[in-house]
């Protein structure tokens, strides 16, 4: 996301590189190109004109003191107005009552359903929460069946009435269901609409009103672009929402959406919606989204992804191997496991500061792991456990059962031998400084 952005603002600061000091001039030129970079990203005209001649008030106000080079200035301020201009500090979700209600709203293809099941995994995950999903959708083929396959994923349930196209009653319905059976949270999907549409747009608003949710979200797809913006100026004349989720972010290298709704619209953008996995949902946080933009990186949310998916008993276990060299096949694989589920191999590297600018050309398959686990796969119990006993006639059964060759295997083989003892090294170190200082005296002697 962003990747379109980020480049033409880089070349953007670059006109400054080398500047003694800020002037009236290069502060012009420099925001010139970064008013036409914006608008080029979809950024709103008047939203882009705003934020430049908020950069320049503040640039031109600026001592520049002589550990800070101009260009590093303006980086600095920029990072700050970008955070403003998408809102700040990040907005929680409204989850009072019993039970609380979300109503979901947006345009046809926008992605309600799936971030439905997505915000209702996330919330039963980290706040223990009991959802029901009432289904709202009584227009679109096949909408109902999407959002039960959805629940069974994430072990939820569905509320729904076969036949009936009232959604305003199923709602309420709905909602009275939920009170009975000791739900304490009810997500409404609601059927995709056209702005348009009038008769639709009063159906919504009859929902509303009939089930008085305590949050109402507008789901738009970013990849519209600057149409983005205007369909949510005319829900939220209508609703009245309290905030926005950007679904499809990923597949956009522009993102210009998500700087111009707040400033438009007035109501914060609460969630992104970063792939087709359940798990492939953010809370949105403005000064971290300003950082990838500038392609500072966003380490805070890489470790958050991580610790999603950290089991603390299975790492005990494992260091407590590591530190007896019992690695084996059977944790490397699991560790691989975790990884895949934090998402997008490059889209989680780029979240590594200076990593994103480098990895931007470079054609990462984030089937890459593929070969490995095949590997790994066709592997007996005993070899996984015991890696040592890989060799010859083994080495050839388990390239034919892989469907590799016997030089990927010998390869793989290699690479973790050094990978258990490097890790071996660190985990031991780590409990003595002597030895610690003996490695870093050996690094330094081969260097």
């Amino acid at each position: 996301m962003f990747e379109r952005l980020s480049e033409r603002l880089e070349r953007s600061f670059k006109l400054l590189k080398g500047q003694g000091r800020i002037t009236e001039i290069n502060v012009a030129e420099t925001l010139k190109d970064v008013r036409k970079a914006l608008m080029d990203s979809d950024v709103h005209y008047k939203v882009a004109k705003s934020f430049t001649d908020t950069v320049k008030k503040k640039a031109m106000g600026q001592n520049v003191i002589n550990a800070i080079k101009p260009s590093e200035l303006m980086v600095k301020i920029v990072h700050d107005e970008l955070t403003a201009l998408m809102g700040g500090d990040a907005t929680g979700l409204n989850l009072a009552g019993k039970p609380a209600v979300i109503l979901m709203s947006g345009l046809q293809g926008s992605g309600k359903t799936t971030f439905t099941g997505k915000l209702a995994q996330r919330l039963k995950n980290e706040k223990g929460m009991r959802p029901l999903l009432v289904a709202c959708d009584v227009y679109r083929p096949a909408a109902i069946d999407q959002l039960k396959v959805l629940a069974d994923s994430i072990g939820a349930q569905v509320y729904t009435e076969d036949g009936v196209k009232d959604p305003v009653g199923i709602a309420k319905r709905g909602i009275e269901f939920a009170k009975s059976n000791g739900f304490d949270l009810v997500i409404v999907d609601t059927a995709g609409r056209l702005a348009v549409d009038e008769e639709m747009m009063n159906e919504i608003e009859a929902i509303k009103k009939a089930i008085n949710p305590g949050e109402i979200l507008f789901v738009v797809d970013a990849m519209t672009g600057s149409d983005a913006v205007n369909t949510a100026k005319t829900f939220n004349d209508r609703l009245d929402f309290d905030g926005v989720v950007l679904t499809k972010l990923d597949g956009d290298a522009r993102g210009g959406a998500a700087l111009s709704i707040r400033s438009v619209v007035d109501k914060p953008i609460k969630f992104i919606g970063t792939g087709e996995k359940l798990d492939g949902i953010e809370v949105f946080h403005p000064d971290r989204m300003a950082s990838r933009i500038l392609g500072m990186g966003d380490i805070v949310s890489l470790v958050e992804r991580a610790q999603q998916q950290y089991d603390e008993k299975e790492a005990e276990e494992i260091a407590r191997k590591l530190r007896k060299n019992q690695f084996n096949f059977n944790d490397f694989l699991s560790q691989i496991q975790q990884i895949k589920k934090m998402g997008n191999i490059k889209d989680l590297a780029a979240m590594i500061p200076g990593v994103g600018k480098a990895i931007k050309d470079v054609d990462i398959d984030n089937d890459a792991f593929k070969g490995i686990e095949a590997i790994i796969m066709s592997m007996t119990p005993y070899e996984r456990e015991h890696p040592e006993s890989i060799r010859g006639t083994r080495v050839k059964r388990i390239a034919a059962g892989s469907g590799t060759s016997i030089q990927d295997v010998n390869k793989l083989i290699k690479q973790f031998d050094g990978i258990r003892k490097m890790m071996h090294q660190v985990s031991t170190m780590g409990n003595n400084p002597a030895a610690m200082m003996r490695q870093m005296r050996q690094m330094k002697q081969r260097r």
